[in-house]
């Protein structure tokens, strides 16, 4: 099966957390919005103007006739066909679990710069993001990720759910390297406390798949219109 990614064409986003998925994968997939009228075609599914069923926003997956929203159910619907998750029912509600937690972090993560909300350009809520980000590099970040770090202590094989790689462990691997842009000065603070986190992201990155696809265009760099944006002001 080919499958369609929607998502928007000059970000990583949310939509990356799914590349991820599919590059390891190895799966056949267009990233539509990249192609010519790709984002005319997203915005018809959008609108609804494509499926009965449309999806809030972007990112969204198209397998046969299904039309899939929201990151982490794509996730939770893609893995099992592609060995990217343990078959077991409890696995899957724990990976799944854990893929939501990581969309709670990357939400904390967005609203650093944006603490009133996407209306608002950055330089309209600077005081406002100097607070907010300065909680998170003080507060949360350390609390996200010490917990994962001690998911990771448990388990003997390296990966957050045992002996072989997962979903989640890409999705771990992309809030690395998004954090790592976003906020270098801290992240380089807490990464003794963290030295699995760490490790994790540099297995992930070495596959063979991910490596290809890190050093191919089609992955899109960080830049400062995605969810991870470095205002060096906000790294404390």
């Amino acid at each position: 099966m080919r499958y369609e990614l929607y998502y928007w064409p000059s970000i990583q986003g949310r939509g990356e957390f799914v590349r991820l998925a599919l590059e390891e994968a190895g799966a056949d997939y267009l990233d539509v919005a990249r192609l010519p009228h790709g984002t005319a075609a997203m915005m018809s599914f959008l609108e609804g103007k494509s499926t009965d069923r449309a999806p809030f926003a972007p990112p969204f997956l198209r397998a046969g006739k299904l039309v899939i929203g929201q990151t982490a159910n794509i996730l939770m619907w893609l893995a099992p066909r592609h060995g990217l998750v343990p078959k077991s029912e409890a696995a899957r509600i724990w990976a799944n679990q854990l893929q939501l937690t990581i969309a709670d972090w990357l939400v904390e993560a967005h609203d650093t710069h944006h603490p009133l909300g996407a209306a608002f350009y950055y330089e309209d809520q600077k005081p406002e993001s100097l607070r907010r980000a300065a909680n998170f590099t003080g507060s949360r970040l350390p609390k996200f990720l010490g917990y994962f770090e001690r998911l990771l202590a448990r388990e003997k094989g390296g990966w957050i759910l045992g002996r072989t790689l997962s979903y989640v462990d890409l999705s771990l691997f992309q809030m690395a390297a998004g954090l790592r842009y976003a906020f270098p000065r801290a992240m380089e603070r807490l990464r003794p406390k963290h030295p699995r986190l760490a490790a994790l992201h540099d297995r992930v990155a070495s596959r063979t798949r991910i490596a290809a696809y890190l050093g191919s265009k089609r992955r899109i760099a960080f830049n400062e219109h995605g969810i991870f944006r470095h205002y060096p002001e906000l790294d404390a």
